[in-house]
């Protein structure tokens, strides 16, 4: 009595792609095998060294006119069983509806979404001007992107997609209200060296490495501080606005008894794209140089991105999501993505992206215990992706497309 679709989902979480050993290979069959039952054309491009994006493509009436892209990421996040009522892996579904697994909404239900949605418009013998493309990209999204997407979108397998508007992942909403993200946080990942005197434990050492240690924390900390309190005292704001700041490394020592010569702390910085990011660098540079003498910054991750995809009516991408919206009385609350994903990557390379997943009265439960989605919301879901498909492959050429 299950709907077929759902079975399909089932079937999805149930192939192993969790970091960090994800069973690529077991993925793009799957994908591909529903992909030649739709009758897409199939397309694998190796971006680097085992790591494979696989293209499907509905071909439209017109080619010449740019395209509609559907990206998502087949890599899952690590999981700890011993905090999961049901195996991460075997797509259990309660009494409720509830389907539990490791995926399922970051963001296997949009793959499968995007897939089912398509059935549904050929089953009705529809077809649409524009190439409709769906890009899987099992390349190490959920740690960076930088092995996957970043690499993709350099390549001319990329350029010629002809890309003119894509989707992406977004988040699940508790509220009846859709989150539909814009844009999204700038990813900096920096580490602070405090370099001072060493000597023997039992001993008041000045200018060691933990004072100044403690006053980069200290700075760095205060900051995070007053960013939360912002976000606490204006209930128009969201996570999206505001600098998000936590201390994600310490590193530093070798014995009780020795007081080190050197140690680090690192920090996740996730900055809104209203921040000017000069701006902001010369204030992490600041609250070093105020800790003393010989501490030093470095970025592991220094993401400089911050594109803005149109919400205005005039814009016709946007006009034809939501057009869709309207006409199916969905709630929807526009938002930059309080974390990073493959679309930043899009953005960057001047492709307008919406970060969208269609999961709405459900608790946000990526990378955490127990992650599950309802059937009925995954279902609706696929009503939707089904007339936003319908909708933005319909959008008249372009006057760039004249």
């Amino acid at each position: 009595s299950e709907d077929p679709s759902v079975t399909l989902f089932r079937e999805y979480l149930k192939i192993d792609t969790i970091h960090p050993k994800p069973d690529y290979d077991a993925a793009i069959q799957f994908l591909e095998r529903v992909g030649a039952d739709l009758g897409l054309a199939s397309q694998k491009v190796e971006v680097c060294q085992g790591r494979v994006v696989l293209i499907l493509t509905w071909q439209g009436t017109n080619p010449h006119l740019r395209s509609i892209l559907l990206n998502s990421h087949t890599d899952v996040v690590p999981v700890f069983e011993e905090h999961w009522t049901y195996p991460p892996l075997e797509a259990v579904k309660d009494s409720q509806g509830n389907i539990y697994a490791r995926g399922a909404q970051d963001m296997k239900c949009v793959s499968i979404q995007y897939l089912e949605a398509i059935r549904r418009l050929k089953a009705e013998g529809k077809s649409f001007s524009r190439t409709i493309h769906l890009t899987f990209v099992p390349a190490d999204e959920e740690v960076g992107g930088h092995k996957g997407m970043e690499l993709f979108v350099r390549r001319p397998e990329f350029r010629a997609l002809n890309v003119g508007f894509a989707l992406d992942e977004g988040l699940a909403s508790p509220s009846d209200t859709f989150s539909v993200f814009y844009s999204e946080k700038s990813p900096w990942w920096v580490k602070v060296k405090c370099m001072g005197s060493p000597g023997h434990g039992s001993r008041f050492i000045g200018n060691t490495a933990a004072e100044k240690l403690h006053k980069v924390i200290t700075s760095f900390l205060a900051f995070r501080e007053s960013e939360k309190q912002r976000l606490k005292s204006d209930s128009s704001l969201t996570l999206g606005d505001v600098t998000s700041l936590n201390l994600t490394m310490l590193e530093g020592g070798v014995s009780f008894n020795v007081v080190p010569s050197e140690m680090m702390v690192g920090f996740d910085i996730r900055i809104p794209p209203t921040v000017d990011l000069k701006a902001f660098e010369e204030q992490v540079a600041a609250w070093c140089q105020s800790a003393g003498d010989d501490v030093t910054y470095e970025f592991k991750q220094k993401c400089m991105d911050q594109n803005i995809t149109s919400t205005e009516e005039s814009d016709p991408w946007w006009k034809a999501f939501s057009g869709v919206c309207r006409d199916m009385k969905l709630q929807i609350k526009l938002e930059i993505f309080p974390a990073a994903t493959d679309s930043r990557y899009i953005r960057a390379v001047r492709y307008p992206a919406i970060g969208f997943s269609p999961m709405n009265r459900t608790p946000v439960l990526l990378h955490d215990h127990n992650e599950f989605l309802n059937e009925q919301v995954f279902l609706r879901g696929i009503d939707i992706y089904t007339r936003l498909l319908a909708a933005l492959a319909s959008v008249p050429p372009l006057p760039i497309e004249a």
